[in-house]
């Protein structure tokens, strides 16, 4: 048997070689961007129920009772539904329109109401 058979078993033959050698540890590189999967909740009933009514303001709007509801759920589906935001202002802004309308309509009724009890009332002598 010749020691040169196998040279890293010591003996005559390993006197010039060296010891074997570790693969070294890979270095780490850049960081992967791990991106996790997560979507905010879609939007719920009070953002689309205020751009619903808000649509149906613009035919319904005569009913004061419609954009005032309507405006309100566009308030609280803002503040409660982030993922609604967009179908909330939207909401919003229609309705507004429409309760301010409808608040210089009254203001209006009630000028020209104050008015003509004014003017009687100067008038009945």
């Amino acid at each position: 048997m010749s020691h040169d058979q196998y040279p890293g078993q010591g003996g005559q033959g390993s006197q010039g070689q060296q010891p074997p050698q570790y693969a070294q540890a890979q270095q780490y590189g850049q960081p992967t961007h791990v991106t996790v999967g997560f979507q905010p909740a879609p939007p719920r009933g009070l953002s689309i129920t205020s751009m619903v009514l808000g649509l149906v303001s613009i035919v319904l709007g005569f009913t004061f009772l419609v954009p005032l509801v309507g405006f309100v759920l566009g308030i609280v589906g803002l503040r409660k539904e982030p993922a609604g935001r967009g179908m909330a202002v939207t909401g919003l802004i229609l309705n507004g329109l429409f309760v301010v309308g409808w608040a210089l309509f009254l203001i209006v009724v009630i000028g020209i109401g104050a008015a003509g009890i004014a003017t009687s009332g100067t008038s009945g002598s």
